[in-house]
């Protein structure tokens, strides 16, 4: 179960904190996947990677009560917690790079401090996308609900990418396929500008 922290709606679509929604349209339309409601609070789209079925989350709640539709989701379907994989953005992170960890906290995060709490666990694995801190003091609120500019979309379209193929190793293999390519791809480019960062392996 991939899940993408985001606001439903038109107006929040190219947001910051809308990452996470980007990501899934962009794997659904990659996938020729349509996302449709469900009896909870979320829509979803259900595929196939090498005969291992995944499902799309995407919440129909705000982010700050995003917890709800997860756990709805989650009960649903009765996934273990080790096979959901939550996508969302960043403020601590430099625009496109990508942090992958098996678990932790929320990170400052109030979309995933709802899921934690919803879950009553932070033992479950995400892959944070960085959309930088360009903004002042009691700015936070209007940055994240801000839109990219073109340049930085590019830019984020890049790490879409490279999270996707993140994605595709954690379903056909689970967090530690996923980790264990990720520190490949780390390896492969140390000392460069590649948008990946080290894995964060402690819980």
């Amino acid at each position: 179960m991939i899940v993408g922290i985001g606001n439903p709606g038109k107006r929040y679509e190219n947001n910051r904190h809308n990452v996470g929604f980007m990501f899934l349209d962009y794997v659904a339309n990659s996938n020729s996947l349509k996302f449709v409601p469900s009896k909870g609070d979320y829509n979803y789209a259900s595929g196939n990677i090498e005969n291992t079925q995944f499902l799309l989350i995407k919440p129909s709640t705000y982010v700050n009560q995003i917890g709800i539709a997860v756990s709805q989701a989650v009960e649903e379907y009765k996934i273990d917690l080790s096979d959901l994989l939550i996508i969302l953005d960043d403020i601590n992170l430099e625009l496109g790079r990508i942090r992958t960890r098996p678990s932790g906290g929320d990170g400052g995060h109030n979309g995933m401090n709802n899921i934690i709490y919803q879950l009553n666990s932070d033992q479950f694995p995400r892959i944070r996308i960085g959309v930088g801190k360009s903004f002042s003091k009691g700015e936070l609120a209007g940055y994240v609900l801000s839109n990219f500019s073109k340049e930085e979309a590019e830019i984020l379209n890049k790490s879409l990418v490279t999270c996707r193929f993140l994605t595709e190793e954690f379903i056909k293999g689970g967090i530690k396929q996923m980790l264990d390519a990720n520190s490949k791809l780390s390896s492969a480019e140390a000392g460069s500008d590649e948008n990946l960062d080290d894995n964060e392996k402690t819980n």
